[in-house]
């Protein structure tokens, strides 16, 4: 009998797991750090051209380096999506609150004279509050 394997490669489902806030966080540094190392590359292959070094020892050199320079760019424009990505969580959910602090506080205007209020609408705005982050992801930042 053959065990069923997960297809899902072990590193794809850690990086699911992750945070956006860890994604950020991880990615921010190391993609500059990467375009850093391109540049540095970069200089040096253009140090070798100029010195008088054979054609195939600084093309190399060169495309290496814009192999880096675009990796780092890649990296550190993923980082800043998942930054947005977190404003724009932030935002949302601070809106929603004030929409629901402004519900709660007309709903108990109308109610001041001494009954209880059940509230029917709370409910249904808390449920609102909680999942447009979601549906927000979804549409805004969809990832393959």
């Amino acid at each position: 009998m053959i065990p069923s394997i997960d297809p899902k490669p072990p590193g794809k489902r850690l990086i699911k797991k992750m945070s956006t806030r860890t994604k950020w966080m991880i990615l921010a540094p190391l993609g500059l750090l990467l375009f850093s190392f391109g540049l540095t590359v970069l200089s040096e292959a253009a140090h070798q051209r100029r010195i008088g070094e054979p054609t195939q020892v600084w093309v190399v050199l060169g495309l290496y380096s814009l192999a880096l320079i675009n990796g780092g760019l890649i990296m550190f424009g993923e980082a800043l999506r998942f930054r947005i990505l977190l404003d724009v969580r932030r935002e949302t959910r601070r809106s929603m609150r004030q929409l629901l602090r402004k519900v709660n506080l007309k709903a108990a205007g109308k109610n001041k004279s001494g009954k209880k209020s059940k509230k029917p609408y709370q409910n249904r705005l808390t449920g609102l509050v909680d999942s447009i982050p979601k549906r927000l992801d979804y549409f805004l930042f969809a990832s393959n």
